[in-house]
């Protein structure tokens, strides 16, 4: 786990405030992420640009589940920040529901790459013999944001992975909002937040990515 230098929001309206603005700018390596926000209402579903997201996001989930991290690389900016916080319990009304400087996840593009590269050699024992991965997609929703080059997507993820014969299967439920960025090269990822719907993560280690 990566600590992160985080506050909690003591607001009542804290859960009605996106995810980017509660956590990926006060990340050390978010200080530089995109800042592009939602604007409006949901787009409807046949709206190109959401078309566009949701092919974009079910690509992806085939890359992820076939392991092709190499390939899933070049799909992220430069500039990306990549954020899992720690989930908490908390009373209603706290205003949080996150542990305060603690994450999963708090990567951007290098550190990223680095985990990619540790899959490739012979120290990557988490993932040897490798998992067996099914991302399963839903409920997309897409946003518009005051730049035409980016659109904000909120989208649910439900991970299964089954290493070996012996242990059982394990599944990590979350919810994402992601920024997209559209590049010369096609569209990019430029930011992922990830809640994770449980406190305590069930599944043997996080080599993985969601």
């Amino acid at each position: 786990m990566t600590a992160i230098p985080q506050t909690p929001v003591s607001s009542p309206a804290a859960r009605d405030v996106t995810p980017v603005q509660l956590h990926s700018e006060r990340s050390a390596l978010g200080k530089n992420a995109p800042r592009q926000l939602r604007v409006g209402r949901t787009l409807p579903f046949n709206d190109e640009r959401h078309l566009t997201a949701h092919q974009w996001l079910v690509d992806e989930a085939w890359l992820l589940d076939a392991q092709a991290y190499e390939e899933w690389l070049q799909l992220l900016t430069e500039d990306i920040h990549y954020l899992m916080p720690v989930r908490v319990t908390t009373a209603l009304g706290a205003g949080y529901d996150t542990s305060p400087g603690m994450a999963h996840f708090d990567e951007d593009k290098y550190s990223l790459s680095r985990r990619v590269a540790r899959f490739m050699t012979e120290h990557a024992w988490t993932e040897d013999p490798p998992s067996r991965l099914r991302h399963h997609l839903s409920n997309v929703r897409t946003f518009a944001t005051e730049d035409a080059d980016h659109l904000v997507v909120d989208s649910g993820t439900l991970l299964f992975r089954s290493r070996g014969d012996v242990r059982e299967g394990a599944f990590v439920s979350a919810g994402r909002e992601d920024l997209l960025r559209r590049t010369p090269e096609g569209w990019k990822l430029a930011r992922r937040t990830i809640m994770v719907d449980d406190a305590v993560i069930r599944m043997q280690n996080l080599a993985i990515f969601l």
